[in-house]
């Protein structure tokens, strides 16, 4: 979810000097925006079986859930891009550093602290997921920054193609949880004496944080350079990941394969790639799309364009923002509904209400009336931070 935002340049620069990029923007404010559905349907209409589940899951279910996959690797990826650009700004290689290190602890404060609160009440949980893997990526930037580009590039290379040689953990321990951490998919582990639900992997997101701080110099080049350098990328990005996947070679732990339902039911097992952690071939997909867009989004026109750029300028107000009103009514309408509160997000089915009937109606009408809401109080922000230069926007 990126959180990352492009942080406020410093007073003493003028702002025609440090033009925001609207391509990044966009692109950001359009996957926040498809994010939000995803977190609509986990408090508003979770069902039994699981999303990717393609041989038990309706096919809307299974959409509905894949189209959101590419939220979480765009915003690291821009992420990333957006750290580039604010150390052009600066110009002070140990400024930078210690920005990014501070801002890192200060996301990772905030997952813990904060957005566990607004996320898991009524359970016990400590969470760590995008927001802390996109706060620990930014810490260990701050000393990988200073090494060599070759290194870098060899680095994410390593990273994006060679991680799933690494097998998952299982069962994961207080002895083998550092591993875990790097490489693992999502699991529980005790942590400051409650339960830690790791859902992010460090070590394949640093990965993606790394290839938009490598990629972030396209977006100082002449548009028409960028957008064909984006263009080829992205087209390579998925023409990798139709080859590979048509073989079953390399690239995802879990193939596809012709599903009795049918030809739709075997085309979603083709796109069925495993986000936790991010395959190559989950990487390829999304990143891929994401630099389609990123060429197309910076002559765009039009007023859901105006729309989407507000919510790009200020990605993490609205990530916290829409997730407290989301997890608030979820609270107020299960009260009403069922006589008291459930968090269905992170009930057990066995824990479900008697009468709670899931409904993808009922996920997308609240996901299209939380965005909606969204827009008045993120656009008046928006218009704040572009009136002042506090030090302290540039961590909100």
């Amino acid at each position: 979810m990126n959180p990352n935002l492009t942080p406020t340049a410093p007073a003493r620069l003028p702002r025609a000097a440090t033009p925001r990029v609207q391509a990044l923007d966009v692109v950001r404010g359009l996957v926040m925006v498809i994010m939000a559905l995803d977190h609509t349907r986990d408090f508003w209409s979770p069902f039994p079986v699981r999303p990717e589940d393609v041989a038990h899951a309706p096919a809307l279910l299974f959409l509905t859930r894949w189209v959101t996959h590419f939220c979480a690797p765009t915003f690291v990826f821009l992420s990333g891009c957006s750290v580039y650009l604010y150390e052009q700004k600066r110009q002070d290689g140990a400024a930078v550093s210690r920005f990014l290190l501070t801002r890192g602890l200060w996301l990772i404060f905030m997952e813990v602290v904060l957005l566990t609160f607004v996320l898991s009440w009524s359970h016990d949980l400590i969470l760590l997921l995008v927001i802390y893997v996109i706060g620990a990526g930014m810490v260990l930037l701050a000393g990988l920054r200073w090494l060599p580009r070759w290194a870098l590039v060899g680095l994410t290379v390593a990273i994006v193609f060679g991680h799933n040689l690494i097998p998952n953990i299982a069962p994961v321990t207080p002895a083998n949880a550092g591993w875990a951490l790097l490489c693992n998919g999502p699991f529980v582990l005790p942590m400051l004496g409650k339960p830690a639900l790791v859902g992010y992997s460090l070590g394949p997101w640093l990965g993606v944080l790394l290839a938009g701080y490598l990629l972030g110099p396209w977006f100082r080049l002449p548009l028409a350079q960028r957008n064909r350098r984006l263009r080829w990328v992205g087209a390579g990005l998925l023409a990798l990941f139709l080859v590979l996947r048509a073989t079953n070679w390399y690239g995802d732990p879990q193939p596809w394969s012709a599903q009795p339902q049918g030809p739709l039911h075997t085309a979603l097992s083709f796109l069925n790639v495993t986000k936790s952690p991010p395959s190559l071939l989950f990487v390829s997909l999304t990143l891929g799309v994401a630099l389609l867009l990123l060429s197309w989004a910076e002559t765009a026109t039009g007023r859901l364009v105006q729309v989407l750029r507000t919510f790009g300028q200020v990605p993490f107000f609205y990530y916290i923002g829409h997730f407290a009103l989301l997890s608030f009514a979820a609270w107020v309408w299960t009260t009403v509904a069922f006589g008291h509160a459930v968090n269905l997000a992170f009930a057990d089915v066995k824990a479900w209400p008697a009468g709670y009937v899931p409904s993808l109606g009922r996920a997308y009408l609240v996901w299209a009336a939380v965005v909606l809401l969204m827009y008045g109080p993120c656009r008046r922000y928006q218009r704040f931070k572009q009136n002042h230069t506090y030090w302290w926007l540039s961590y909100l």
